[in-house]
Parts: structure tokens; C-alpha cells; sequence
């Protein structure tokens, strides 16, 4: 059968035009499932009110206003809150093993303003017992990313050697310095 004879696979109908009702229904929904950012949420409710304009010719003036109105009843209401957002959200990576530079990377990459970054991080070494400094919070994750993915010390000592300059890059590509992944990969297994 020539390509231009084959049949389309069945197409749903669009959703129907947005609403301010419908509007608010979604960004419930997807705060019940995700945590969010403001600016995560912005960009979820954009693309609905978008789709509405292309599939309806609805105004996404008038999308974009509902959008800014919610948000803002959000962070009144404290259902929407950056910082608790970003604390949660560094605190969790810091427990799998990224650096402060990747944190900091990925709040900003869900909109998250780089000084409520700064402090979420402050907050989540000091919450772990990193008030000196914050080079033996990026040490412990590098080591704790280092068990997870069994580099350095986590190795069995016959491969340890052998694989000493990738596990270095292995922990400079997760963002850690040099020295700090040399004091992980050349140090002893504390586990």
C-alpha cells in the first residue's frame, strides 16, 4: 500500500477550551501528585492554556492571567512555597549524592531563584550536621555517591587501582572538585 493510502491511527479530540474552573482543577491535580515550584507550575499550566489558544482560539492573555492569579492564591495560602520546594528537593539529592553545584543546577533548572538555592542548601548541611563547612557536606555525599554507585574504596580492591582516574572523573563530572573526589577515591571505606 503506497505511504500516502495508510491509514492514521484514531486521534483523541482535544481536551475541551481552558477555563479559570478547569484551570485550577489541573494545577491541583498535578500539585496532589508532584511537588512544584512556582515556576514548574507556571510552565505546566502555560502549555494547557497554550494548547486551549491552538485547538480552540481561546486567549491566552486572558490563560496567562488565571495562571499569575493562581499562583499568587497559592503562595498566600502556603500550597505553593519556593523554599520549602527547594529544601526538600536538595536535601533529597544531597542524600543521594549530588554536589552543592549540581543542586543548585537542577533548583535552578525548576525555577527556583538562586538565593532561596543558596539557602535551602545552607539549611540542608546544617540540618546534617555540616555547620562548619561546606566541603565535608560535598565530601559525605561524594562518598555517598560513591557507595551507591561502588567507585573508589566501594570497589573491590583488585579493580580499585585500575579504575582509580575514571571513579575521579565519574565524581568531577557529578560536580565535585578534584579534591574532594581524590580524598573520597583514595580514602578507606568508612562502611
Amino acid at each position: 500500500m503506497p505511504e500516502t493510502e495508510r491509514k492514521r491511527p484514531h486521534q483523541q479530540p482535544p481536551p475541551p477550551p481552558i477555563t479559570a474552573e478547569r484551570l485550577e482543577k489541573a494545577a491541583l491535580r498535578y500539585l496532589e501528585r508532584f511537588s512544584a515550584s512556582a515556576a514548574s507550575l507556571r510552565r505546566v499550566l502555560a502549555r494547557r492554556v497554550e494548547r486551549s489558544a491552538r485547538d480552540h482560539d481561546t486567549d491566552p492573555a486572558e490563560g496567562a492571567a488565571w495562571i499569575e492569579d493562581l499562583l499568587e492564591r497559592y503562595r498566600r495560602s502556603g500550597l505553593l512555597d519556593d523554599a520549602v520546594y527547594a529544601e526538600a528537593k536538595a536535601s533529597s539529592l544531597r542524600r543521594r549524592g549530588a554536589s552543592a553545584r549540581a543542586i543548585r543546577e537542577k533548583l535552578a533548572a525548576k525555577g527556583v531563584d538562586a538565593e532561596t538555592a543558596v539557602a535551602a542548601l545552607n539549611r540542608t548541611d546544617q540540618d546534617a550536621g555540616h555547620s562548619e563547612t561546606a566541603d565535608s557536606a560535598d565530601e559525605d555525599a561524594a562518598r555517598a555517591l560513591a557507595r551507591r554507585r561502588r567507585l573508589g574504596p566501594f570497589r573491590p580492591d583488585s579493580a580499585r587501582a585500575d579504575n582509580r582516574n575514571r571513579d575521579l572523573a565519574a565524581l568531577g563530572r557529578a560536580g565535585f572538585s578534584y579534591e574532594t573526589a581524590r580524598r573520597v577515591i583514595d580514602g578507606e571505606n568508612e562502611a
